[in-house]
């Protein structure tokens, strides 16, 4: 099958599971003989464009005409089977969809967050769940200033929405829900059902798996409100106080709090902030862990870090909401936390650190659920089922065929 892969690169200084995603797919496909190309942008570039150059980045947001032109003279020429959309925010816009109709390519796209009901795609506002702008016009998103926390800076975000919501539900064969969780929510948000397939993202073979008992609690990811730092270090307080767990907190990542991470684990002998881990650091730094924590405070559309511990044999404690409830089975690959709540965290943190029988069971039956369901055979056949999915759609529009009846309801769960 050739493949071409469409993703506007995140900013390499902070951590990007999407980034993660798109080069572990290629990777696959190629290994699996499968001809891949990628077109793509980097947010990275943005940094050396001219002072106008910058100045006209927003305006990019919600339409990339010169991206149109080049994606579809490229589609043109290598005609590939199908093209398989990511992130589109800045540089490419949703214009990559008009270039996919030019050419007459289908197109299959993951959805990797909630932008597509919600300008900043996290569905939460001041730390809190929030749905204002889902199923309406999102100006309350701009009125707030959801992104950056920035009016001007989400205006771009919500334009884009408005005017193109259409175009994606027409111009995409089939979406790719990265977890059950995610998928109820923009059904219930209004996306067409038939569209919405649900497709774990897999992850590689780590190399090395847990052996011991682990040397200390794991935080991996992006140093942000969302992703619960600041729980975390209210729960950490809490258990120090308390005595500790015997093992230190590391965490690894950056981000806006890196600042106030580094200034709360100053001094201490229970906490070690070790800045940002190259993929090697982040295999190793899992393998030794007792537990590894995710407690975001938004509704997650998956939790890479979590099914990382699960293929090197770790439980995970997470929050008890969104895709966490899915890839957590509680009590029984990990725990599951009250969402937002210090306390509850920190009496996960000490179960799971207090019983290392119990606590290696629970790795087993991790490492066993990742076997079953998000290794790389496993991602492979489901990614090639949903691109002969949405070739075969596309096949049955040019015949004026049935399409609805091609996509079925869109279910794999």
């Amino acid at each position: 099958m050739h493949i071409l892969v469409v993703h506007n690169r995140y900013s390499s200084a902070q951590p990007s599971g999407e980034n993660k995603v798109v080069d572990q797919e290629v990777g696959l496909l190629r290994a699996a003989g499968h001809r891949v190309e990628v077109f793509e942008r980097r947010s990275d570039d943005i940094a050396t464009r001219s002072l106008p150059g910058k100045a006209a980045v927003p305006l990019l947001v919600p339409w990339n005409p010169v991206v149109r032109r080049e994606l579809a003279a490229r589609l043109h020429a290598a005609r590939p089977d199908v093209v398989h959309l990511h992130n589109v925010f800045p540089l490419l816009s949703p214009a990559v969809l008009a270039a996919c109709a030019d050419a007459g390519v289908p197109a299959v796209a993951t959805l990797h967050n909630y932008t597509q009901i919600c300008p900043p795609g996290t569905l939460q506002r001041d730390g809190r769940p929030c749905t204002e702008c889902v199923g309406s016009a999102p100006l309350p998103a701009v009125r707030h200033g959801c992104y950056r926390n920035s009016r001007l800076a989400t205006v771009p975000l919500a334009i884009s929405l408005s005017v193109n919501r259409r175009r994606w539900w027409s111009g995409v064969e089939r979406f790719l829900c990265i977890s059950a969780a995610q998928r109820d929510v923009l059904v219930r948000a209004g996306m067409p059902s038939e569209l919405l397939a649900v497709k774990h993202n897999f992850v590689p073979e780590p190399g090395t798996c847990r052996t011991a008992d682990g040397e200390h609690v794991l935080f991996l990811g992006r140093l942000a409100e969302a992703k619960g730092v600041r729980l975390l270090m209210a729960a950490w307080d809490e258990i120090a106080t308390g005595g500790g767990v015997g093992v230190p907190l590391v965490i690894a990542g950056a981000g806006p709090l890196e600042r106030e991470v580094m200034a709360w684990a100053a001094g201490r002998d229970d906490v070690r902030y070790v800045g940002l881990y190259d993929t090697a650091e982040c295999q190793k730094a899992i393998a030794r862990s007792v537990a590894v924590v995710a407690p975001s405070t938004w509704l997650e559309a998956f939790g890479l870090v979590v099914v990382e511990a699960m293929a090197a044999g770790v439980p995970a404690v997470a929050a008890g909401h969104g895709a966490f409830v899915e890839l957590v089975e509680d009590g029984v690959t990990g725990l599951l936390h009250q969402p937002g709540e210090a306390a509850s965290l920190a009496s996960c943190l000490r179960r799971i650190a207090a019983e290392p029988d119990r606590n290696r069971e629970m790795g087993r039956a991790a490492r066993s659920r990742y076997e079953q369901g998000f290794s790389p055979a496993v991602g492979l056949e489901r990614l090639v089922e949903e691109y002969r999915t949405a070739i075969a759609v596309r096949s049955a529009q040019a015949r004026g065929g049935d399409t609805r009846a091609s996509r079925g309801d869109g279910d794999n769960r």
